[in-house]
């Protein structure tokens, strides 16, 4: 599995799960049957019949073994890892990215993606859906664009004279916020409320989201001119922020290669993108991933990794505790994806870049050095001791 920041070591992976269900219990002897009521004449008590015993040359039945740990479902894996199959027949080398976006459906948590305009992002977003068999929106952000245009508004209905509901595209699955950073902080903000506390209030009723909900929202790095940048509290907010290259040249070759051949990125089914998992088995990987296991000493590394960055000269604001549990869940996903139930300081190494590089903001005169957040955060890496 390719690790979502390719940078940092990839865990190992554990062995095959054992799916063969425990023996069952040795059938127990038949309890003896109360005696028949006995009459009004005084009798004798019957004796009472021994306990049954093996027969002579039968073994006792063994005691069961204790049972092993546990370890992740197989078949919740293998469905996810067709997932990353399905996506791979529309997108073309982006890896990282695919699997950055599992780790935030696993964790309910919302993605920032970051790239050049024709890398596929729309189109990464969309196939996703397909394989998971989720429901998705495309919100293009404008500069006109109205809080009400994104979570919905009262409009009037003039055959029952009242106001009717109507949804906005973030009741959906999986929204794709498309430029987030082209519209104003007043519909940026409209956004807050649905990413954390997964409802929409209008005219004071608050409305429910689907269960899955995900926002992935996208921002281009060049052509800042016309453009609201992301305020701290609102980049907080997003679990991980996914950087997508530019291909690499064999996979732009294939890109063409699968256009000459007549790929339409619009019609993902002719590409043969099929639902291979549902919400019910993401429901079920959740699950398991909640019960990842976390030692002590790993708890302590993660926390020493995020006040580190707030010691360093080099930056401002350094991450705050909500990225510290961020980053722990991000590091149960990836173990659990990569069958274990338990986390490894490793686990924590992989995803800590794409879990903080948006969490940490430079100081001017390091900006001006060359500075960047990545060089912050392997710094930090490399200096904070790892647990042994």
């Amino acid at each position: 599995m390719t690790t979502p920041d390719e940078s940092s070591p990839a865990p190992r992976q554990a062995p095959a799960v054992d799916t063969a269900a425990p023996e069952t219990a040795a059938p127990q002897p038949a309890a003896p049957q109360s005696p028949a009521p006995q009459s009004p004449a005084p009798q004798s008590p019957a004796p009472q019949s021994p306990a049954p015993q093996p027969a002579p040359g039968t073994a006792a039945p063994a005691p069961q073994p204790a049972s092993e740990p546990r370890r992740p479902s197989l078949e919740l894996r293998t469905a996810l890892a067709g997932v990353r199959s399905e996506v791979g027949k529309a997108v073309v080398g982006q890896d990282p990215a695919v699997t950055s976006l599992l780790i935030a459906l696993l964790c309910s948590g919302h993605v920032l993606l970051e790239g050049v305009p024709g890398v596929a992002k729309t189109l990464l977003v969309r196939s996703l859906a397909a394989a998971l068999d989720l429901g998705s929106k495309r919100v293009q952000f404008t500069p006109d664009l109205m809080p009400g245009d994104v979570t919905g508004s009262l409009v009037y209905d003039a055959r029952t004279a009242q106001f009717s509901f109507r949804e906005g595209p973030v009741f959906t699955n999986l929204l794709l916020a498309d430029e987030i950073n082209r519209t104003p902080p007043k519909t940026q903000a409209s956004l807050l409320e649905a990413m954390e506390e997964r409802q929409v209030s209008v005219d004071g009723t608050p409305r429910p989201l689907p269960d899955p909900f995900v926002v992935v929202a996208t921002q281009n790095p060049v052509e800042h001119e016309g453009t609201y940048p992301l305020p701290e509290a609102q980049l907080d907010r997003f679990l991980l922020k996914v950087v997508l290259p530019v291909p690499e040249r064999d996979h732009e070759i294939e890109v063409l290669a699968r256009h000459a051949a007549g790929f339409d990125p619009r019609d993902l089914g002719a590409a043969g993108v099929r639902a291979v998992a549902g919400p019910e088995a993401l429901a079920a990987a959740r699950a398991e991933v909640r019960q990842v296991q976390v030692a002590p000493e790993v708890l302590g590394y993660a926390v020493d990794v995020c006040r580190a960055t707030r010691q360093s000269p080099s930056l401002s604001l350094g991450v705050s505790p909500r990225g510290a549990t961020a980053l722990l869940a991000t590091s149960r996903a990836w173990a659990w994806l990569s069958g274990r139930m338990y986390v490894t300081p490793d686990d924590v190494k992989a995803l800590a870049h794409p879990t903080l590089r948006h969490r940490v903001q430079l100081r001017p005169e390091a900006e001006l050095e060359g500075v960047t957040a990545e060089s912050v955060l392997g710094t930090v890496l490399a200096t904070v001791p790892v647990p042994r």
